[in-house]
C-alpha cells in the first residue's frame, strides 16, 4: 500500500477525533444541564450523563489509537504480524465498550425524547450503538481473516 493511502487515512482517523472531542467539550455539558432541566428532582441525571458519555469516549479514543497503530504497522510492511492482530482485537474490544456505554445511557436518551416528545432522540443513541457492534463484527472479521492469513503464511515458511 502507498504511503500516501495510509497519510490520507491517519489524517482522517485525527479528523473524526476533533468533532467528538469538542462534542464532549461542548455539547455533554449542555446535555447534563438540560436533562437536570427537564428533570429538576433527579439532579443526579447530569453525573450520569457525564459519566455515560465520557466513560464511552475512552474507548473510542482507544480505538482511533490502535488504528493508528495498525496503519503504521501497514507503513513498516508489519501488516501479516500478531501485533496488527492484537490492534484490531482492542478495536472489537473497544467497539463493544462504547456500545455497552451506550445501551447502558439509552434510558437517558429515552428520557430526554419522552420529555421533548422527539423519538428521534432515542435513534441517534440506537444509530451509535448499532454502528458500534458493526465496527466490532467488522473487526473480528478482518482479525481472523489476518490470523488465518499469518498462520498459512508460516505455514508456508516452513515449507520452503
Amino acid at each position: 500500500m502507498e504511503r500516501g493511502t495510509t497519510l490520507f487515512l491517519k489524517v482522517s482517523i485525527f479528523l473524526i477525533g476533533i468533532p467528538i472531542f469538542a462534542l464532549c467539550l461542548f455539547l455533554v455539558p449542555e446535555i447534563g444541564n438540560y436533562a437536570v432541566e427537564l428533570y429538576p428532582d433527579a439532579a443526579y441525571l447530569k453525573y450520569l450523563v457525564f459519566i455515560d458519555f465520557y466513560a464511552a469516549a475512552i474507548p473510542f479514543y482507544f480505538a482511533l489509537y490502535q488504528a493508528f497503530k495498525l496503519l503504521s504497522y501497514i507503513d513498516k510492511n508489519k501488516a501479516f504480524s500478531e501485533l496488527s492482530v492484537r490492534a484490531l482485537k482492542d478495536i472489537k474490544y473497544c467497539a463493544i465498550t462504547v456500545s455497552t456505554f451506550y445501551a447502558l445511557g439509552l434510558p437517558l436518551f429515552y428520557l430526554i425524547a419522552e420529555a421533548e416528545d422527539a423519538p428521534g432522540i432515542i435513534v441517534i443513541g440506537l444509530v451509535i450503538i448499532f454502528t458500534s457492534i458493526v465496527i466490532a463484527v467488522f473487526a473480528a472479521v478482518l482479525q481472523k481473516l489476518l490470523k488465518n492469513a499469518i498462520d498459512i503464511k508460516s505455514e508456508n515458511d516452513l515449507t520452503v
